[in-house]
């Protein structure tokens, strides 16, 4: 067969590498650099102390960031798909959030190459900027379930960012969602459950324990509820896992001195690690 005809389509981007034939000339189309926004990204590094390691440090930071950034719209889109009855869609994006967190996790690998001296180099000028502060996580926080109202405040200065904060703060979690699909697939729960208050933390009810191992003990009856609660717990592992990296690279980095936003550092990031998130999905294992 012949090959296709170029009809004026735009080039295809390419990978990295030269390739034979690539495209090369892009001082009229668009190219890699214009499609990522590259320019703006890559100068986005602005260090403030004349330390070496400070690069790292934001790189780390930055790069995080857009990683939550993804994580938050697949967890918004899942809940929504949930709140539909559109299950197979959600699981394919909490598997992928899932995988955003393992990636996370890795991130830690990296900072944690900074030693004590090095970061010691950079704090002075880190003034009370710190990471609990940071908006798209206290909005995945609030999206799992961990309500706490007193988290908004840090983002009171910042009215758009307040705004989507407080949005994740007064809905629905995703395992709220959850339990009302349950609901509406004729499985019987209490309206406190149902209809509660969206801004308080949620606390295991031996209604849903019950709902959990009827799923678990026929799952071929309820196997979209069964798969939706594995992919639960896969996000929650991850997210586990997360938090533990994260308090073993700041103890191995600052030791047990305070946090630059004022947190009680380490034994802060400890107290978060016995936060579970979807309680009747760990402990219905002991019951079966």
């Amino acid at each position: 067969m012949g090959c296709p005809i170029d009809h004026g389509k735009a080039p295809q981007a390419e990978p990295h590498g030269d390739h034979h034939g690539a495209q090369l000339d892009f001082s009229r189309d668009m190219s890699y650099g214009d499609y990522l926004q590259l320019d703006a990204i890559l100068a986005a590094q602005k260090p403030l102390s004349p330390a070496h390691d400070e690069m790292l440090f934001i790189v780390q930071h930055q790069t995080s960031e857009l990683w939550m950034k993804l994580a938050l719209h697949e967890l918004v889109a899942a809940r929504q798909h949930v709140a539909e009855d559109r299950l197979p869609q959600a699981f394919k994006m909490l598997a992928r959030v899932s995988k955003i967190f393992e990636q996370l996790v890795h991130a830690w690998d990296v900072l944690a190459t900074m030693t004590p001296p090095e970061y010691s180099a950079v704090r002075p000028y880190l003034s009370n900027s710190s990471g609990f502060q940071s908006h798209q996580y206290r909005q995945i926080e609030f999206l799992l379930g961990n309500k706490n109202a007193a988290m908004l405040r840090p983002h009171a200065h910042h009215p758009e960012r307040l705004a989507a904060v407080q949005a994740a703060f007064e809905t629905p979690s995703l395992y709220d969602e959850a339990l009302r699909l349950a609901s509406r697939r004729g499985i019987p729960l209490p309206a406190e459950v149902l209809d509660r208050d969206w801004t308080q933390p949620y606390a295991a009810h031996p209604a849903v324990m019950a709902l959990w191992q009827q799923v678990y003990r026929t799952p071929e009856q309820h196997w979209d509820l069964y798969q939706l609660a594995e992919e639960f717990v896969d996000l929650e592992d991850a997210f586990r896992l997360w938090r533990f990296r994260h308090v073993t690279t700041v103890e191995r980095v600052i030791g047990f001195k305070r946090g630059t936003g004022g947190t009680a550092g380490v034994s802060y990031l400890r107290k978060m690690l016995d936060v579970v998130l979807f309680p009747e999905l760990w402990t219905v294992r002991t019951e079966l």
